[in-house]
């Protein structure tokens, strides 16, 4: 819900559980096309951004990419870190960083890094369903359900 002053009201069960900006939002936006960027340089496969903050008060947008290597999701992972810092905004936590999926909380984005068994196995967009699509390649950003304009 948006109310007039343009700020995003998160509601669950008649009580607020967060209210944001719409400049925050864009922000995040921004901060996630950056980082979707970050795993198309990289060679991530498959990258989507999934726009979550009508499901969610924690965070706002989904990065989810596949690397074939270790060493290429790492490699994701890292310039990640060193362009979200660019932008003043640090990592909160990272997960998986040994294992086949790399998890990094930047506040209003996570980055999901899986290698292809791991984003197989836990289908993130299967379980997020209800997110909405954020086209954000070749410098063009629209949001659209389901993937479709």
């Amino acid at each position: 819900m948006v109310d007039t002053t343009g700020t995003r009201v998160s509601k669950s069960g008649g009580n607020v559980t967060g209210i944001r900006t719409e400049s925050a939002i864009q922000t995040a936006l921004e901060n996630a096309r950056r980082v979707a960027q970050v795993c198309d340089e990289f060679r991530g496969q498959d990258t989507i951004v999934l726009d979550v903050t009508h499901i969610t008060p924690l965070f706002d947008y989904f990065v989810i990419t596949t690397g074939r290597s270790r060493r290429q999701l790492h490699a994701i992972a890292d310039q990640s870190d060193d362009v979200m810092d660019q932008q003043g905004t640090k990592r909160r936590s990272t997960t998986g960083y040994e294992t086949e999926w790399i998890c990094q909380d930047y506040g209003d984005v996570v980055l999901h890094v899986f290698s292809p068994a791991a984003r197989e196995q836990y289908s993130l967009e299967d379980l997020w369903a209800d997110a909405i699509q954020v086209e954000w390649s070749n410098g063009h950003v629209s949001e659209s359900e389901n993937g479709e304009e």
